[in-house]
């Protein structure tokens, strides 16, 4: 599926569908439990780093058989041969949506974006639309200095590290709220844009260092939400959805 095709009908979920779940929990029993508690707005979920690793493949079958797409948020960063076949795999597994680090460099953003381009489509029949991720929302311009000196500002890196993405073939970005106008500034409004750090305006930040509201995140052009413990800690996940939904639309 070209890339312009996959870019348009994830575009055209209607706004509920396009808030996704982060299901940072530590086993499958867990994560597919509450994926059964969001009610009609909890179309996808997002399977991390630690659920994956947990439960593996499994789990996102498990999360498709109750008709939830996923997010399968690994933020490949290898070689361009192991993030191509991680790519595929991603693509066998059905998932919606998957992740690499804009900072992989080119060969390997393009290995990757070439291998779901040449992938058969999984149970999800689609590909899942490949996402980079540019500048992590725990980190600040302090945190980024120190690890990488001399890089220029927060926002310069980010408006580098998009236009490298999107120039390799990547779908589209994950980036802060805060970044996303500069960044529809540099690179046009063609990427798709997934953005995490969403807190309800009552809430906490808890470890981000760079947030907004969803109606903030949507006034600024985001395509999708990741909302995390604003619902998963609510005592009622579903309406917690609800709200978030009728704030994005």
């Amino acid at each position: 599926m070209q890339r312009s095709e996959l870019i348009g009908r994830l575009r055209a979920l209607p706004p509920g569908r396009r808030l996704i779940t982060a299901l940072d929990v530590p086993d499958a029993d867990r994560a597919l439990a509450l994926a059964g508690l969001l009610g009609p707005s909890g179309g996808f979920v997002k399977v991390g780093l630690e659920l994956f690793s947990a439960a593996g493949p499994a789990v996102v079958a498990g999360l498709r058989d109750l008709g939830r797409d996923v997010f399968l948020d690994l933020k490949y960063h290898d070689i361009p041969n192991t993030v191509a076949s991680a790519a595929r795999q991603a693509a066998r597994m059905g998932a919606s949506l998957c992740t690499i680090h804009a900072g992989n460099g080119r060969a390997a953003l393009e290995a990757a974006a070439a291998a779901l381009a040449e992938a058969p489509a999984g149970p999800g029949a689609q590909r899942p639309a490949l996402l980079a991720v540019t500048v992590l929302t725990s980190l600040s311009a302090a945190d980024l200095e120190e690890v990488a000196p001399g890089g220029g500002t927060l926002a310069d890196r980010v408006a580098r590290l998009a236009t490298l993405a999107w120039e390799s073939g990547c779908d589209g970005l994950v980036c802060s709220a805060a970044d996303l106008p500069e960044l529809r500034r540099v690179v046009g409004p063609g990427p798709l844009v997934v953005t995490p750090g969403i807190r309800l305006a009552s809430g906490t930040a808890d470890d981000q260092k760079r947030i907004a509201t969803p109606r903030q995140a949507a006034e600024a052009g985001a395509d999708f939400l990741v909302i995390g413990r604003p619902v998963t800690g609510a005592a009622d996940p579903a309406a917690a959805l609800a709200a978030i939904a009728a704030e994005f639309a």
